[in-house]
């Protein structure tokens, strides 16, 4: 008896064996040609006053996220559900997809959390997180005794 081996369907179970152990926090899962994003992308810009933060989060409406931040990290959680319709020769395609995901970045910095701004437009949210003002004086320059051989 032949069985045909499907990738798909192996790539399947081992995703849904991995989901259940990380608790569905995959960064992003690629079936075929499809991607699925489980949490959203983030670029991270350290300067000498702050961190800035720049999030994809895209088919999502401001009122469905929840940012919390500490001085150690950021956690932002949202709730996804979007619909994809495609017409082709008559032929109609919808695709739902809803799912909840949890994002946790640690910070490298100590942040004043309760001076954090945020900008949210199509889809980006921007966070920019002012550092402690003894975060902001880490570097001291050390100056060399000369005079010592």
């Amino acid at each position: 008896m032949l069985l045909r081996y499907k990738q798909e369907q192996k790539f399947n179970t081992i995703q849904d064996v991995l989901n259940g152990l990380l608790g569905s926090n995959l960064a992003s899962v690629t079936v075929g040609e499809r991607a699925f994003t489980r949490v959203p992308a983030v670029e991270i810009n350290d300067t000498e006053d702050a961190i800035h933060l720049k999030l994809e989060v895209p088919g999502i409406e401001a009122k469905d996220l929840d940012v919390q931040v500490t001085e150690n990290s950021v956690t932002i959680r949202g709730d996804r559900s979007t619909e994809k319709k495609t017409e082709d020769n008559g032929r109609t395609v919808t695709e739902f997809h809803y799912g909840k995901f949890e994002r946790v970045i640690p910070l490298n910095a100590r942040i004043q959390n309760t001076n954090v701004t945020a900008e949210y437009k199509d889809g980006i949210l921007n966070l920019t997180l002012p550092k402690k003002e003894e975060e902001k004086n880490k570097v001291v320059k050390v100056n060399l005794d000369q005079t010592a051989a």
